[in-house]
């Protein structure tokens, strides 16, 4: 399979010069579940805004789909931020009525089945629903598209463990197998079983970059207990 996303030296600075992401080498083939990991401060939430054309890099390039991140990776490319953003005036089913109508490839009728599985009620307000119902919401909308890469930051954070196994297998059934999901996240031990690979990263550079196969067969080690080793402190 060819290259979904390509990032070739690819570096961050801010204001203050030290580069938050630092000379970043990387492939991320199509077909894939990727674990984006690493400590607080390493660089991951400044590398998925580069991905999705939110940061422009300070030097080097990422390409999604051998396209720079623009117009043409916005359509392809479903994204979940790790911070709520939609409007909470809105009732659940506006929100859907506006996914499907800027987003070709928006699923209603995989929205609307989610949304039943989780007995959400269309007709609710935002603001009267809760943080983690909000989060669900919101990872609905995402995973309801058929993208190609699918960016997830933080996706279970905010939810209560019950709910966690079905938002877990509704990121795992609802996209093209032919696409790829780049999960973000510190909650390693609740996803690492759905994980193909894991990308490890410190200070904005790359530590690692192997399957998870790998770390159990060579190192007969779990995915967690790999990476609490690799970033003791």
């Amino acid at each position: 399979m060819s290259a979904l996303v390509e990032c070739m030296n690819l570096t961050k600075c801010y204001t203050n010069g030290v580069p938050a992401v630092a000379g970043l080498n990387l492939v991320i083939e199509r077909g894939h579940i990727v674990g984006l990991l690493g400590p607080n401060g390493s660089g991951k939430t400044t590398l998925i805004k580069m991905m999705n054309g939110l940061l422009k890099p300070t030097e080097g390039v990422v390409l999604i789909n051998g396209c720079e991140p623009g117009v043409e990776t916005k359509k392809r490319v479903s994204y979940l931020p790790e911070r709520t953003y939609l409007e909470v005036q809105k009732t659940v089913g506006d929100l859907l009525a506006f996914f499907s109508d800027f987003y070709e490839d928006f699923k209603m009728d995989r929205a609307m089945n989610m949304l039943q599985a989780l007995q959400i009620d269309p007709k609710a307000r935002l603001k009267t629903l809760s943080k983690g119902t909000k989060e669900k919401i919101q990872l609905i909308l995402v995973m309801s598209r058929d993208a190609d890469l699918f960016i997830l930051d933080e996706p279970i954070a905010g939810v209560d463990p019950a709910a966690r196994d079905y938002i877990i297998r509704t990121i795992i059934t609802n996209y093209n197998p032919e696409a790829s999901i780049l999960i973000c996240t510190h909650l390693i031990a609740d996803i690492e079983n759905i994980l193909d690979d894991v990308i490890f990263i410190k200070n904005g550079q790359l530590v690692m970059q192997t399957t998870v196969d790998e770390i159990r067969q060579k190192k007969g080690k779990t995915v967690d207990t790999f990476f609490r080793e690799v970033f003791a402190c």
